[in-house]
């Protein structure tokens, strides 16, 4: 039997993000994770011609559910939806869109996607690295489409980056990726794409009222443009 460390040693690293366990873990981070998991499902896929974000709003009594944003427009061709602590990815998303703003301004072009999606994975490293400091709670789906085709990547609490043709992160990511692996197509068009969305979210996520609760957008390859979809839109998918 495996000695059983000295728990007052061993919490010690539990209490600061810039120092390894013995066994080579930084626990805030892993605790972060553990937060995202906790969060509403939120995912996103990659069709023939662009780029479908989707997440579940809460709709509990009296709350407006527009002041509950988990769906962010970043620039016009890039849309970033989150899990976990919605706090934490509202301050990312804010500086998202002002390195966004800088490239336009300095280039006179939109952002390349990956080149957002490194600025999104360095800053969240940076809160794993400095004693006083936390991880954000939060992982995001970053989508958009430019010259190079339409891309989905993901970064973690860790600031770790992975692209994906269709991912979820949230609470019911297992379920949801299960279905991904079995249903998604390379050759999916918009339409399916959408359908494919509502259909892991009804497994994933149980939810009255769908066109209220379901947030979709796209962004579109041809127009490259971000667009929400409206209740009356979503319900034609239905």
């Amino acid at each position: 039997m495996p000695a059983i460390p000295n728990l007052p040693e061993y919490m010690g690293y539990d209490r600061t993000i810039a120092v390894f366990s013995p066994d080579g873990r930084l626990f805030q981070v892993e605790y972060a994770k553990e937060a995202v998991k906790k969060g509403a499902t939120s995912l996103g896929l990659v069709f023939k011609n662009g780029v479908v974000l989707a997440t579940i709003k809460q709709t509990i009594d009296l709350l407006v559910p527009d002041t509950v944003e988990k769906l962010f427009e970043v620039d016009e061709h890039i849309g970033v939806v989150a899990a976990g602590l919605l706090a934490d990815a509202r301050i990312i998303v804010k500086e998202l869109r002002v390195k966004a703003q800088i490239n336009r301004v300095t280039y006179e072009e939109p952002i390349d996607i990956w080149s957002l999606a490194r600025e999104l994975g360095d800053r969240m490293q940076v809160s794993t690295l400095y004693a006083g400091l936390r991880p954000f709670g939060t992982s995001l789906l970053l989508g958009g489409v430019d010259s190079t085709g339409p891309h989905l990547i993901e970064s973690d609490p860790s600031g770790t980056l992975y692209e994906w043709k269709a991912h979820a992160i949230g609470r019911g990511s297992s379920i949801a990726n299960k279905i991904f692996k079995e249903k998604y197509k390379d050759d999916m068009d918009e339409k399916s794409a959408i359908k494919l969305m509502i259909e892991v979210i009804k497994k994933a996520e149980k939810v009255t009222n769908l066109p209220i609760a379901v947030e979709i957008a796209i962004v579109d390859g041809t127009k490259k443009k971000f667009m929400k979809l409206t209740p009356e839109q979503i319900k034609t998918f239905l």
